[in-house]
């Protein structure tokens, strides 16, 4: 019989894909590549006039054997233009034995779960164990994700939201408030927030920044999230030269991480960047080593994180009988 493609839908991938499951895959994922066993991803991205679309594509050896691509676009102005979301994609896994298809399904779940989960592996390396008060900037679905994420890290106890939107903080609050029993406060200034906090996450989509060098007290983690492009920044670049810096990846930090700006300014070389997370997580190098020491992890998303948390959806689904199949040659 001719081998079928698993499609599922992205109400299928979010029911597969737990938090949980998905920070554990993180861990491990990125302890196989601090020990040399993942190899290097790919990337490639094109942009057109109203957005662009970029290819992360990794490989899962030894027991999973597959090879990983997702293909998202980034159109900002889509829900005034189109009423459709900023970032749509696809993520398609192949055999690596054969190249066979063996599933095509939606992007965006495993997006949002694979950043928040690798911000909460990180945490629990860089951030001190003590850690009960943070900030979050940005309180969309990623905001949403990295609280949940972190909440199963830290003994949070209080949390700050910051958003331009005030409503969107105000939803955040009533929404997580009650499911995570903590207390949540929406905050119209982030930099007294910030000043007040443990841990600090931004995922926003600023093209500016403003978490400021003067805002960070000794100790705190921040997990900068959102600049996942050379246009955009979060952190003011003299924070990011003068803290601890661990990278997801350092080429991409480097190259459009708010690590970039920081380098571009002559503030830093790439060499000052203390670590990949990888490495930390491998043991090749200590992670928090003080509790005054400030920690920034530059988050700019990896391959291998969309590649570990896709395998995980695509064997339970398969597993479950979830989702249907579809003959792309017939």
């Amino acid at each position: 019989m001719r081998p079928e493609t698993l499609l599922l839908r992205r109400s299928d991938v979010e029911g597969l894909l737990s938090l949980k499951q998905c920070i554990n895959a993180m861990e491990e994922v990125f302890r196989l590549q601090g020990q040399g066993k993942v190899p290097v991803p790919g990337i490639l991205g094109v942009k057109g006039t109203n957005g662009g679309l970029h290819v992360k594509a990794g490989l899962l050896p030894h027991d999973k054997n597959y090879i990983v691509a997702k293909l998202n676009t980034n159109f900002p102005n889509n829900r005034a233009r189109s009423d459709l979301p900023t970032i749509q994609g696809l993520i398609v896994i192949c055999d690596a034995d054969n190249g066979f298809p063996l599933a095509v399904f939606d992007s965006i779940d495993i997006t949002i779960k694979r950043t928040a989960a690798a911000s909460a592996v990180a945490a629990k390396y860089l951030a001190r164990k003590d850690s009960c008060v943070a900030t979050i900037c940005g309180c969309g679905g990623q905001g949403r994700a990295q609280l949940r994420a972190l909440h199963l890290i830290l003994p949070l106890t209080k949390i700050y939201a910051f958003d331009v939107d005030e409503r969107a903080t105000m939803n955040l609050r009533n929404e997580l408030s009650p499911e995570l029993n903590i207390d949540i406060e929406p905050v119209r200034d982030a930099a007294s927030a910030i000043q007040k906090s443990d841990v600090c996450i931004t995922c926003t989509t600023a093209n500016d920044f403003f978490v400021g060098k003067d805002d960070v007290r000794p100790g705190t983690f921040i997990a900068a999230v959102g600049a996942d492009d050379m246009h955009k920044q979060e952190i003011e670049p003299a924070l990011i030269a003068s803290a601890k810096v661990v990278a997801d990846s350092l080429e991409q930090s480097c190259a459009i991480g708010d690590t970039h700006h920081a380098v571009a300014q002559g503030l830093m070389q790439k060499s000052d960047v203390y670590a990949e997370l990888s490495e930390i997580i491998a043991g090749h190098k200590p992670g928090r080593t003080s509790d005054d020491e400030i920690i920034v992890f530059d988050s700019t998303g990896v391959a291998i994180e969309d590649a570990v948390a896709s395998a995980v959806v695509y064997e339970k689904g398969r597993a479950g009988g979830i989702g249907s199949y579809f003959d792309f040659a017939a």
